[in-house]
């Protein structure tokens, strides 16, 4: 493939993982608040861990019609159901017809991102993972910054589901965008497929592929606490209203957009992956513990606290990126398939603690029990291998 079709191609993948982020984050910070509207707090975690359970199931299968289906065409089939489920979740009063959409639009969250994962890492070459997977990273993360801040206006007095009119505009943007560029994006990888059990003995055989899985599920934990319940926290417990919310997830999440690209670069040039990852978890945990301990009602503080804790999830964050596509090709659907897994388990984890925790401790509690799970993290950081130039 010739180097102008590979930055064209790049480039059009950028712009993809913006719109569909925007599709992903509109929504993403209110569906704990949404899903109020049908069960009390106590059982939000139950939709979830329903979610993340069937996910599990999705993607294990999901490698396997890839190669059957071809990358390309299981995209637009994903992204169909996608905006179908959406359709029928904001328009039902049925608590278990929306615990059914729910999932739906969950599943088909998660498998859409292992399409792209597919597409990004077809024009990638290992000398640059590092710069364009952070790049891929930075786009997504833009949406995600900017989302919050216009959320928190459209919602105004609890309008949850113009929300999710928005995410259908964007994911139809996605649809149209990849059906118009089909000779850019069809496949041309010979895919290789193993059957489940082996392609788990080989992680666990690995000591890279066992720690960075590791490490990435530790990080999803944390997004998987923090998406859940960081926002029924701030506006029911703290008290602030969706705009200031809005704002301050906005502020929160600008870290991935200005960190993560001179973080790959670093990882590129120096293989300092290691060095990363420990700082990030660092800064991580000393910000999960003041979730726990900060009991100001101030909007500033907690930008503040929030703010951190994203300069080390983003840390971490590139880095997982840069480690695990330089150990792995686009071929090896398997190990990306399973990378991806570690979303949905971890929500499975997370959501599950968090019910059995918000049983017997108030729900700051949670933040405390996490912070203490992470540090488990230096020991993986320790014990993967620094990739040689």
């Amino acid at each position: 493939m010739s180097k102008m079709k590979t930055i064209k191609s790049l480039k059009l993948l950028y712009f993809l993982g913006f719109v569909l982020a925007l599709s992903i984050a509109f929504p993403g910070y209110i569906r704990s608040t949404f899903l109020e509207e049908f069960v009390d707090i106590r059982w939000v975690g139950l939709f979830f861990f329903g979610n993340a359970f069937f996910s599990l199931i999705a993607i294990n299968f999901f490698p396997y019609f890839i190669k059957k289906i071809s990358n390309y065409k299981l995209a637009i089939i994903v992204l169909i159901a996608q905006i179908i489920g959406i359709v029928l979740l904001i328009t039902t009063n049925s608590v278990i017809w929306a615990f059914v959409f729910f999932i739906v639009t969950g599943v088909t969250g998660y498998l859409i991102w292992i399409n792209m994962d597919v597409f990004v890492e077809s024009f990638t070459s290992n000398p640059t993972t590092g710069r364009i997977r952070t790049v891929y990273f930075t786009f997504l993360n833009s949406g995600w910054v900017i989302s919050p801040l216009i959320v928190g206006y459209l919602i105004g007095e609890s309008n949850y589901r113009l929300v999710y009119i928005f995410s259908i505009i964007f994911l139809t943007i996605v649809l149209i965008t990849i059906i118009k560029n089909k000779k850019l994006l069809r496949d041309h990888v010979k895919y290789e497929h193993h059957h489940t059990w082996t392609t788990l003995k080989n992680i666990w055989k690995s000591i890279n592929l066992r720690g960075i899985f590791s490490i990435a599920f530790l990080l999803e934990l944390f997004y998987a606490t923090a998406v859940i319940y960081i926002p029924i926290y701030l506006h029911e417990i703290i008290g602030f209203d969706w705009k200031t919310i809005g704002i301050i997830f906005s502020f929160m999440l600008l870290p991935f957009v200005l960190l993560e690209i001179p973080a790959g670069r670093f990882a590129d040039k120096h293989s300092g992956e290691r060095k990363i990852f420990t700082l990030g978890f660092t800064i991580l945990i000393v910000a999960v513990a003041l979730f726990f301990f900060t009991k100001s009602s101030s909007p500033i503080v907690w930008a503040l606290i929030l703010f951190l804790s994203r300069c080390g999830a983003s840390l971490i964050e590139a880095m997982r990126e840069s480690y695990f596509f330089k150990i792995v090709d686009a071929k090896d659907i398997d190990y990306i398939n399973f990378f991806r897994n570690v979303s949905p388990l971890s929500y499975l984890v997370g959501s599950g603690l968090a019910i059995i925790s918000i049983k017997f401790f108030p729900l700051e509690y949670i933040f405390l029990f996490l912070a203490f799970i992470l540090l488990s993290s230096y020991y993986f950081v320790w014990k993967i291998q620094k990739i040689k130039k």
